[in-house]
Formats: C-alpha cells, structure tokens, sequence
C-alpha cells in the first residue's frame, strides 16, 4: 500500500488496540491530535473507504500467519454474526439470525475461520468476512464460506484439517470439500439418509447403534464452572446417497442427550490414539466461540457505526489485524513473549489468567499503549510507519 494508507492501517490497529473499540470517534481519541477531533474522525472515515483494503490487510495477515498452519493443525470455520437491531442507515441492513438473544433481527453475516492445534491453547485468527444478503453480487451462504476457504488454501495450501459445525451438514459443501481434496471433520445433525453395509438408514439411528470401545474424562467450561465429563466413542464407516467416496462416522456419547456425530474423509482405526485425536479435534472446535466472543467483547465490533458497505469491509479486516496481533503476534518470540507478559501484567486481573488468556492480553494492550502519550506529529520524520507502530515492528 501507499505511504497514507500504510499509517491509517497502523493509526486503525492501534486505535482499536488502545481503545478497544472500532468506533472512529474512539480511534480518533486516541490519536491525540492537535487538529479539531471531527477532522481526525473525517480523515479516518475517508481512508476507511478505500477500494482493496480488505483485500490488502487480508492478504498481509495470512502471509504472516501462513508459516503457523501445519498438516495437522485445525482450520476452523465458523459464521456467525453481528446484530444492529436499532440500526436503520447502514447499507445492506439484512436479516440474520441472532445467536445470542436466539432471534431474528438486522444486521450482517460474518465468517471467521481460525488455526488451533489440537489440544493446544495458542490460536491464530486466518480470516474475518462480512455478508449480506442484500449486497451486490450476493450468491448465497455457501459461496461465501467457500470463498472463504479458497482464499485461505492459497496460502495454507494442502495443510490442515477442516472443522465445521452443523451448519456444515450440506452436500453442497461437502461436494465442494472433496472436490478441493480437503481434509474435514464435520459435525451432523443426524436427520441424513446414509448407506450402511448396503442399506439406507438414518443417521441417528447408526450412531446409536454404533459401538463405543473407549472412553476418557475431559473437563469443559460450563457456566463458569468445570464440569468433567465422562465420554465413550467408536466410529462406522458409511457412505452418502449419490456419492462414491467412503466416509467414516465418529461417534461420541457423554456430551449431551444425543451422541455427537462427527464426519470425516479421513480414515479411521480401531486406535484409541487415532479416535482421541479426532475427539480432541472437535473438542478444539470450541475455541473458535471463545475467539468470536473475545472480539466482539474487547474491540466492541457490535458497536460499529459505519454506514456504508465498502467501510464495513474494511473495519472487518482491521479487526482482524488487531486480533491476529494480540491472539498470535505476541508470543511470537522470546521479546515478544516477555511483552505480552508485561500486557498481563498491565491488565490487574483479580483472579488467575485462565487458559483463554485473551481478554486479559487485550485489557493489558489496551493499558500499555493508553498509558504512552508517543503520538505522530506532523514534524517527525517516519519511514515506513509512524513512531506509534514500534509496538509492532520484528524484535
């Protein structure tokens, strides 16, 4: 990118970081510029509107996060969505379901699709979206995702297992996967019509019948509270109406009332380590809620008030920056580690750092960078990027 564009991306991810908000009038704030605050919020507002900055600060987070995707690491994707119920001039205004209140209100779609091994804490967020149904050269939900997809496997390449929730439970998604030779665990809803050894039968009732060799304790958040769960699970080896390749059903009780039902393209033994890996995949999967409520906490992304759509783009890939950088930039390397435990710090928790240490890495960004008054003037000479970015710069 140009110079201009360069520091606004810069002035934007440290503006959120600091603020923890994507509101300009907040990134202006934190700018502490000597012209009038609606000038600053003017000029934040015309750079946002630049054409490919999505594509721009998209692209520059995978190059950097590319090098972090393994065979094996898990590529999750997962849409979800922003609500602005109250909202009534913001281009493109849709219906979407709301998750969290469970209705139907306006506002816009998102994809977000994030790295996590198996087991591990350590997340990188890959990819952050926005679609409405009402855009132009809107096709559908599924086109969407897989252009999602695409864009992330022209970096990552081959590598990686692909972990979707039920709303993956679609031919026309799991054609698309195959045809792309990928990887997939994909949780189903039971209700589809299956081939086993030769007969068509529900889903469900293959899982129940399915038998369940091992089993293992896992303990699960739930209400704030641990709560250890006992679970069994085995596997079938199924077929879909209509498609040739095999596929193989892992099944897994102790979760719930049903038994969860994962499926996948890869081939599966009678291995207790081969099924833990698959069970602790899913289990992984859980994470990516906790990522999503972690930036729409911190950074308040329900809270944007951009009216057009080529902004709201933009914003979204600006978010993405700020995420990428407290979820996997900090850490990164010995420096970087120190720093992020000086962000903890910052962050005057009351109680222990849990697991998901996000949130407080955000709070301590937050603290660090508001407690800087080094601002850009106009008399300083910069490089690349402005004084306020050496945060940022490599180690």
């Amino acid at each position: 990118m140009c110079k201009v564009a360069g520091r606004f991306v810069g002035e934007m991810v440290c503006g959120i970081q600091t603020r923890q908000s994507v509101r300009l009038s907040e990134v202006g704030r934190s700018l502490n510029e000597s012209t009038p605050l609606r000038k600053t919020i003017g000029r934040l507002s015309r750079n946002l509107d630049r054409v490919g900055l999505w594509e721009h600060v998209s692209e520059g987070v995978l190059d950097e996060a590319c090098p972090r995707i393994g065979k094996d690491t898990l590529l999750v994707i997962d849409p979800s969505d922003i609500a602005k119920p109250y909202a009534e001039k913001m281009e493109n205004l849709a219906e979407v379901r709301d998750a969290s209140q469970k209705r139907i209100a306006k506002g816009y779609s998102t994809l977000n699709i994030v790295g996590v091994e198996c087991g591990e804490a350590r997340i990188t967020p890959l990819l952050m979206s926005i679609w409405s149904q009402e855009a132009d050269g809107f096709e559908s939900e599924n086109s969407e995702i897989l252009a999602g997809v695409d864009r992330v496997r022209a970096h990552t390449g081959q590598r990686g297992v692909w972990v979707i929730d039920r709303g993956g439970d679609r031919r026309k998604l799991i054609e698309p996967f195959l045809e792309r030779s990928m990887r997939f665990v994909i949780r189903m809803r039971g209700d589809r019509d299956v081939l086993f050894r030769g007969h068509k039968r529900r889903m469900l009732d293959v899982a129940l019948g399915c038998p369940t060799w091992f089993a293992q304790r896992v303990t699960k958040q739930r209400d704030g509270q641990e709560v250890s769960l006992h679970l069994e699970y085995g596997y079938r080896k199924i077929k879909l109406p209509g498609i040739d390749q095999p596929f193989w059903l892992l099944v897994i009780t102790g979760l719930g009332k049903k038994p969860l039902m994962l499926l996948t393209n890869e081939r599966l033994t009678k291995s207790r380590r081969r099924l833990e890996w698959f069970v602790q995949a899913y289990l992984s999967r859980w994470r990516i809620e906790e990522t999503i409520r972690f930036v729409k906490q911190s950074y308040r992304l329900e809270d944007i008030r951009v009216r057009t759509w080529r902004r709201l783009c933009n914003m979204m890939a600006l978010v993405l920056a700020a995420s990428y950088f407290a979820c996997a930039y900090l850490g990164s390397g010995a420096k970087l580690e120190i720093l992020a435990e000086h962000a903890m710090c910052a962050a005057k928790r009351i109680f222990d750092i849990p697991d998901f240490r996000y949130y407080a890495l955000a709070d301590g960004i937050s603290e660090i960078l508001t407690a800087s008054h080094r601002r850009p003037t106009p008399t300083e000479k910069t490089d690349t990027f402005p004084k306020q970015l050496l945060l940022f710069d490599d180690w």
